[in-house]
């Protein structure tokens, strides 16, 4: 039972109500005095913030002048607190300015981004003081708004939240002590560590990393491995691992282990994963917690998607990138990712370098039949090129985007000249993959002046940071010319053709008159001119280039997208479909990643979608890697890695 009370304290209320079954006061007296503050001074978030003096740590501050605010005509909205362990949660205080909230929920988690169990609700919020009594448990308890009651934002001068430490389920029982701490490994910017699992009488939920002796993560589940990115070359440092349960109790440390990180000379990463030397665009949003924690997560994915795609096959010192999902078992598209992402995670992975150098000598082991500098498109089981053995446009642009990445990590003076492999693949999309008289993509290099397809295009292989590091690399201007009309293309699309929505279709047509979506099944499907399994990638690769460029092109396409999805969805991530017309009608029912995942890009670009975009990353969270889909699991992986801020333009 929840009470919504104005005006009135807590123990007013639980006297009148003890007092109405016939017990007595004292009864009442004694109830009330075991509720502890718990709020005060912990860590709080919040979806956005009004600006500077309103942040969150405002309303826990112990202070009735101060306040939390968020940004104002938005919905919904919401502020967290930490409470440091878990407690049972007896009661909720908020504390109004004149921005209050008309329809909000009360809400708890054991580890603030899943399973949010509401313990109360109300439609009928009017301001001033809203001193709720609940019944409820966890670390962590949410204030979330879904309608204002002014025109302005939320705004809370306090939000106490009052209870008792120990879950309320009676585990007072610590976890073992962790065992068996190791460096399992090391590069110039990380540490790799792992340990023995602790046990404990209900279920162990996570484990706390310090370095030299501070605490700088906690991990979700059961895992017993964490990587330390963006650590400094020839540097010792220390480590302990404590193990934690649902009730907050925590281990003693584990015993403690030093590594030293590899010098920085010698081959290591310029750009380790987890160093964020490349600054987005001002504005841009992240997923909601910590740094640290959010590169973990993204170092987890990678190891598991790592470890389901990358495969060494065929002999020869290849690496190849499986499609279980595709047409035939390799396939450029896969080995364009594999080499964006192993470049990317160099630093995280001590053995990024030796798998992107087998990617680049499988590439260069199938070049294309019409240009030898493209990639052949597909391979069999033996690895041998078939299906006419010429080139696919999107797995090309990967490719030399993952080759200039290759060269700013490691430098070209190794075994592969990498800045001279990209300049030569670059050239050749230029020269066999770029239709010279529309400067629009073509599907590949088997595309040419006398066929059907010559005048048409696929959305989602406009990268247009890619564009930017090929200009970059090479100094042609052609490439700006390019990525203007790829990006004054998609602008006149969305406004010709989904004004309502922002949607691209999977193909365009007459690109030597007037653009348009195809009319029914050009190349692929019936669905080739809506919204289907290839423009998908879309609000990704346009939001890449929006969140690290901050070009006011990009920016309003991405915004238009996530503006549309947002509102279709009503902030659910799960209600992402397979699937849009142009007009916004869903075609298929079902949730994949390939869909829901890069909205999150696009997401990233409005500051009033903070709340979205942790729905979305929480929605990739909670969805276990597909290890027969190598399409929806690279997207993901590349989409978290861009939401995190760790995608960077060579």
């Amino acid at each position: 039972m929840s009470y919504l009370l104005r005006g009135l304290t807590a123990a007013a209320v639980a006297t009148a109500l003890l007092a109405s079954t016939g017990l007595g006061s004292t009864a009442s007296t004694t109830a009330v005095a075991a509720e502890t503050l718990l709020s005060q001074g912990k860590p709080a978030t919040a979806s956005s913030i009004e600006g500077s003096g309103f942040e969150a740590a405002k309303a826990v501050d112990g202070n009735s002048s101060t306040r939390w605010a968020s940004v104002e005509a938005h919905d919904p909205e919401w502020i967290r607190v930490d409470l440091g362990a878990s407690a049972s949660i007896t009661r909720v205080k908020l504390n109004w300015e004149a921005a209050y909230g008309k329809t909000y929920k009360i809400q708890t988690s054991a580890d603030g981004s899943t399973g949010w169990t509401d313990v109360f609700s109300t439609s009928t919020g009017n301001g001033a003081i809203d001193d709720v009594t609940v019944s409820g448990s966890g670390r962590y308890v949410r204030v979330y708004g879904t309608a204002r009651g002014t025109a302005y934002g939320y705004s809370l001068f306090d939000l106490e939240v009052y209870g008792t430490t120990g879950g309320g389920s009676g585990d007072t029982t610590a976890p073992s002590t962790p065992s068996g701490l190791a460096a399992t490994g090391t590069t110039s910017s990380s540490v790799s560590l792992g340990w023995n699992a602790s046990t404990d009488n209900v279920g162990v939920t996570g484990y706390v990393i310090s370095r030299n002796g501070t605490e700088i993560a906690t991990t979700s589940g059961t895992g017993t491995t964490y990587t330390d990115t963006g650590r400094a070359a020839s540097t010792t440092y220390t480590y302990t691992v404590k193990a934690r349960d649902a009730a907050g109790n925590t281990s003693g440390a584990s015993n403690t282990v030093s590594a030293t990180t590899q010098a920085g000379s010698g081959g290591g990463p310029a750009v380790p994963f987890g160093s964020h030397q490349f600054p987005y665009a001002a504005g841009m949003l992240k997923p909601s917690g910590s740094q640290a924690t959010l590169d973990q997560k993204v170092i987890d994915y990678y190891n598991q998607w790592k470890a389901a795609f990358v495969k060494q096959n065929c002999g020869n010192g290849w690496y190849q990138i499986i499609s279980p999902d595709a047409d035939h078992p390799y396939v450029a598209e896969a080995q364009g990712y594999g080499m964006v992402i192993t470049a990317t995670m160099a630093g995280a992975d001590p053995n990024a370098k030796t798998i992107f150098d087998g990617l680049t000598k499988y590439m260069l082991a199938h070049p294309s039949v019409h240009n030898s500098n493209l990639l052949a498109a597909e391979q069999n089981t033996s690895c041998q090129s078939v299906n006419g053995s010429d080139s696919a446009t999107d797995g090309d642009m990967d490719v030399a985007y993952g080759l200039l990445l290759a060269d700013k990590q490691w430098g070209s003076a190794g075994t592969y000249n990498y800045k001279q492999l990209a300049i030569n693949h670059i050239n050749a999309i230029k020269a066999s993959e770029v239709n010279p008289n529309t400067n629009l993509l073509l599907f590949g290099d088997w595309s040419t002046s006398g066929d059907a397809t010559y005048n048409m295009s696929r959305t989602s292989d406009w990268m247009i940071d890619h564009f930017r590091a090929f200009k970059n690399a090479t100094g042609n201007a052609a490439w700006d010319t390019i990525r203007a009309k790829h990006q004054s293309v998609t602008t006149s699309l969305q406004n010709n053709y989904a004004a309502s929505t922002g949607l691209l279709p999977d193909f365009v047509i007459n690109g030597n008159t007037t653009p348009k979506p195809a009319t029914g099944q050009v190349l692929e499907d019936p669905n080739d001119g809506s919204f289907w399994w290839n423009a998908c990638r879309d609000p990704w690769r346009i939001g890449a280039d929006a969140v690290t460029s901050g070009d006011s092109a990009s920016l309003a396409s991405a915004r238009k997208l996530n503006t549309w999805i947002k509102t279709k969805t009503g902030g659910n991530a799960n209600n992402v479909a397979i699937g849009y017309k142009l007009n916004g009608t869903q075609i298929s029912s079902g949730s994949d990643p390939s869909y829901f995942a890069p909205f999150a890009v696009a997401a990233m670009t409005d500051s009033g979608s903070q709340a979205w975009l942790d729905a979305l990353w929480n929605k990739m969270l909670a969805t276990p890697i597909a290890t027969d889909s190598y399409y929806a699991a690279s997207i993901q992986l590349q989409v978290m890695i861009t939401a995190t801020h760790n995608h960077w333009v060579p």
